[in-house]
């Protein structure tokens, strides 16, 4: 059981330090993930875990429950349609617009596990290997240290393989290690992994051409959301390209970013 005043800390302090909006009635969802961890720390309830981060919200058990709490679900090539768009007109156009300085830069924020990101650079690889003599980089970002690390190793199980990689792409960037399926080195090597909290300020990064903020501004209220919009905007090219998830819209911010169709699916340019 959760009570309500052990929620209401846990979602004051998911809020603080992510500005994930943990909503009303997920008590279900606490008890699911905080569950293991209670155990493994030797506690009696999630109350008592609440009220240890509550009078020390800067410990590392403060840390482990806002990355239990988080999701992370995802998967390779998720949605597919942004990534037929990346391979049929993005890369292609800012190719010919990139000529004289050869160089690319992609941000998957909120990366969580990796797949996002080394879904990227395998399309980049696979259909745009003239791009090897480029400086391509892929900033892949995530608020959770235990996720990015995960990621960093690039090894999925064999469900996570199936859930989205085709044969011929398994057979050419990735090979077998004991039960689980790894990256292989030149895919890994195109991608920088770094801990970035997006409701925080930012370290210096470089101008982007396309970024993936998919499925994360439903976790936000309508003031962080516009703040991170308003961010990402100043962060891409002119010219470049901005993919979020499906059940995301840009209507509200007209003023931020214009909408691009691309067969079937769609994205968004920042508005200048």
């Amino acid at each position: 059981m959760v009570t309500r005043e052990a929620f209401e800390s846990l979602q004051e302090l998911l809020r603080r330090r992510t500005g994930v909006v943990l909503d009303d009635g997920k008590e279900y969802l606490v008890r699911a993930r905080l569950g293991p961890l209670v155990r493994r720390e030797g506690l009696g309830s999630i109350g008592e875990l609440a009220a240890l981060v509550n009078d020390r919200p800067e410990a590392p058990l403060s840390r482990r429950v806002i990355e239990a709490l988080m999701t992370t679900e995802t998967s390779f090539f998720r949605d597919v349609h942004p990534f037929s768009s990346l391979k049929e007109r993005l890369i292609p156009e800012l190719v010919e617009k990139r000529g004289a300085t050869r160089r690319l830069q992609l941000w998957s924020a909120a990366c969580s596990t990796g797949q996002e990101p080394y879904s990227v650079a395998i399309v980049l690889r696979e259909y745009f290997p003239h791009l090897a003599s480029w400086e391509v980089r892929i900033l892949a970002s995530d608020v959770s240290g235990a996720v990015l690390e995960r990621a960093r190793m690039g090894r999925y199980s064999q469900m996570e393989i199936n859930r989205g990689v085709p044969t011929h792409l398994l057979v050419r960037y990735f090979h077998r290690e004991g039960l689980q399926w790894e990256v292989s080195e030149n895919i890994r090597r195109m991608i920088d992994f770094r801990e970035i909290n997006l409701a925080e300020p930012w370290p210096l990064l470089p101008s982007m051409d396309v970024i993936f903020l998919r499925n994360v501004l439903i976790y936000f209220d309508d003031r962080l959301r516009r703040r991170v919009l308003e961010r990402i905007a100043r962060q891409l090219e002119p010219d470049g390209y901005l993919f979020v998830g499906g059940a995301e819209t840009m209507m509200a911010y007209p003023d931020l970013f214009e909408r691009v169709e691309m067969g079937r699916s769609s994205c968004y340019r920042p508005r200048r």
